[in-house]
């Protein structure tokens, strides 16, 4: 209040001229180098703080608006610098409104009582009746949500957790809310008790009640018009648009909901999208995407997702209402029309086809297809590992990464083949042997979890399992032996060897997070045993992903002695030719595979509807025109290219390998 005088008698006089009036001009301080010249027909109430107007504001088309303060009513505000406001409908109430923001054209902009900004809101999450709430807050992660969210087990974990949020919560509770600074605010309803951080754009917005728009200037929010928000926050770098309905939600960094999405009691983390369709009780990881208006997404994890046109989860039997949920883990997607009847567990990067109503349960089957047959679901095991689909978006993913901000909330692993899905693999291979020794030698096919698998089928998959942990292993160990000159096996032993056991158990997928059990269940223990803050938490989860190439390399040395029977030091020269020869022999065959997937996408079938009203001729050459050819791909050139280096690779390092043994 120091930097604030009371208003002079010829400010007044002059505010009074202008059409201006107040309950008492006591209450109205404004800032030493004030002047009332920008200043008309607005009503102050309560205590009023104003600073400077002398910034000029260039519109669309050129034109020119001086900041200043017209056609309002204001209460208990503060008003900053340079700062326009016009055309209030209604009035403006208990707001601190930041510098260089611009508002009008707004119906009510209204802090009613003590307000936590959506912070707090409880988010019923994968069962609508309750059950897994997700207290919410503005630094919330997808990490931190899916512990709240899943170790409901853990009681005492869940009340130290709950009671850190509410702690937050407490602090976040005023009866001012804040407007940023360089905001702008047209063409809106009506917004009550929300907060809205700095250069955020908000323009046509029906309404937002309840909530936080937490913004910024390298990653400012834009809501768009017809929007509708309540019980909610927004993170950094988001787009809510065209008329979306967002009710007790949470929207994390770089995410986009439009095209009249609507959204009940869900989570959606960084770089999920939303458009035309609906969420209910929806855990969205790290880009989870849905483009279509008849899709339903409802009462399931979702991870890396992406749901086909018509795709439609259904979360009751007509028995005890809405109580089932589902899993589909990471990389999971939908083909048009398919439906799922939870509960059910569906594997990581698995694709689902058609309508399944047996509730499969098949998370220890990975990059399977799941697929309908005469209503029957019907699996094919680790075949998704050498699809072209599957790979083009594992290599996306990074480049989508629409965060801005220095600061990124939620912790995200792209990494394909991990410990995580390798142990899903390997549990895939000793379920899938058990179901060959166990099958009638004249039977064909035997049922697993709800799905048929057929014997063929079966033997496929361990294939490509093998496969797929042969590619991991070599990956940790090249990786590790490029880097370093070796003049003896002595050496290769001390490279390969680790002081650390940390990983070589059981891995989770912290929504987007990979992570060694041990290390997730010490942290869960400091909560519960220790006195341990929401930024703590934060930190020790940043130190478990940031330590995820060690921890990886710990599980790949732990499972090579496993596989060989060795310990490592007591590992030969030929033992890791040998890792090194089935590294590129899996590289190569899956790299062969994704090309031939891929050039299906350029055979005659694929040129249906090309050269239209022209011979066979016209058609090849209109094709090569739109889409290109197969050799000039650049998904298939990136392919090939790895694919020449890959075995540039192991030729490398096997020549050095063997010079050593002679």
């Amino acid at each position: 209040m120091s930097d604030y005088r009371q208003l002079t008698d010829k400010e007044i006089a002059t505010l009074t001229v202008y059409g201006c009036s107040a309950e008492s001009w006591k209450n109205v301080k404004v800032s030493e180098n004030f002047t009332p010249d920008f200043i008309s027909n607005v009503h102050f109430s309560g205590n009023i703080l104003l600073g400077n107007f002398s910034k000029v504001f260039e519109k669309e088309g050129g034109l020119k608006k001086h900041s200043g303060i017209f056609n309002s009513v204001l209460h208990n505000c503060i008003v900053g610098n340079d700062v326009y406001i016009d055309k209030i409908n209604n009035y403006i109430a208990n707001y601190q409104i930041g510098d260089g923001a611009y508002i009008e054209n707004v119906d009510s902009l209204v802090v009613d009582g003590r307000s936590s900004f959506g912070n707090g809101t409880k988010v019923s999450t994968m069962i609508e009746s309750g059950g897994r709430e997700v207290s919410i807050f503005n630094n919330i992660s997808s990490q931190f949500a899916f512990m709240l969210n899943f170790y409901r087990h853990d009681t005492i974990l869940i009340q130290k957790m709950e009671k850190l949020v509410d702690d937050y919560t407490r602090l976040q509770i005023l009866e001012t809310g804040t407007i940023g600074k360089e905001v702008i605010l047209i063409n809106c309803g009506k917004i009550k008790n929300t907060n809205v951080g700095d250069f955020a754009n908000l323009d046509g917005v029906t309404l937002l009640e309840n909530g936080t728009i937490v913004s910024n200037e390298k990653a400012p929010v834009n809501i768009g018009a017809g929007v509708q928000c309540n019980d909610f926050i927004i993170q950094s770098g988001s787009s809510i648009t065209d008329s979306a309905m967002l009710t007790r939600c949470f929207v994390g960094q770089g995410c986009l909901i439009g095209k009249q999405f609507s959204a009940i009691d869900s989570l959606f983390f960084a770089n999920c999208q939303g458009l035309h369709g609906e969420a209910v009780s929806v855990f969205a990881g790290p880009y989870t995407v849905t483009h279509h208006k008849s899709t339903l997404m409802l009462t399931a994890l979702y991870s890396f997702m992406n749901a086909g046109s018509g795709t439609n989860f259904s979360n009751h039997m007509y028995k005890l209402g809405p109580v089932h949920q589902g899993v589909t883990e990471r990389g999971v997607k939908t083909s048009s029309d398919s439906y799922i009847m939870w509960p059910a567990r569906i594997a990581a990067f698995t694709v689902v086809l058609g309508r399944h109503k047996g509730n499969p349960d098949i998370s220890d089957l990975p990059f399977s297809y799941l697929m309908e047959n005469d209503g029957e679901s019907t699996l094919l095991p680790g075949i998704n590992l050498h699809s072209a689909g599957t790979i083009r978006d594992v290599q996306k993913w990074p480049k989508r990464d629409l965060r801005k901000d220095e600061i990124k909330f939620d912790l995200i692993n792209f990494e394909f083949l991990s410990p995580y899905t390798i142990s899903k693999a390997l549990n895939g291979i000793g379920i899938l042997k058990n179901l060959l020794q166990t099958m009638d030698e004249t039977a064909t096919f035997v049922w697993y979890q709800n799905c048929k698998i057929k014997r063929s089928a079966i033997k496929k998959g361990i294939e490509l399992y093998e496969l797929a942990v042969n590619k991991y292993i070599g990956n940790e160990v090249i990786n590790k032996l490029k880097r370093h000159s070796i003049q003896d096996d002595t050496e290769i032993s001390k490279l390969l060897s680790t002081d650390s056991k940390t990983g070589t158990g059981d891995w989770v997928d912290l929504a987007g997070m990979f992570a060694p059990k041990s290390e997730v269940t010490k942290l869960t223990n400091r909560i519960v045993n220790e006195s341990i803050s929401l930024e703590n938490i934060q930190t020790e989860l940043v130190l478990i992903h940031g330590n995820y190439s060690q921890f990886s390399f710990n599980f790949a040395m732990d499972l090579l002695e496993k596989r060989n029977e060795k310990s490592i030091q007591n590992l030969e020269i030929q033992d890791i030719i040998t890792v090194i020869e089935k590294w590129k022999h899996a590289e190569l065959t899956f790299d062969d595979l994704v090309l031939r997937d891929a050039k299906k996408e350029f055979n005659s079938i694929s040129r249906i509807g090309f050269g239209h009203d022209g011979d066979d001729e016209q058609k090849n050459m209109d094709f090569d025109a739109v889409r290109g050819t197969f050799e000039n791909n650049p998904f298939v050139q990136e392919i090939q290219q790895g694919l020449k280096q890959k075995s540039d690779m192991a030729v490398m390092l096997i020549d050095r390998l063997t010079s050593i043994s002679k």
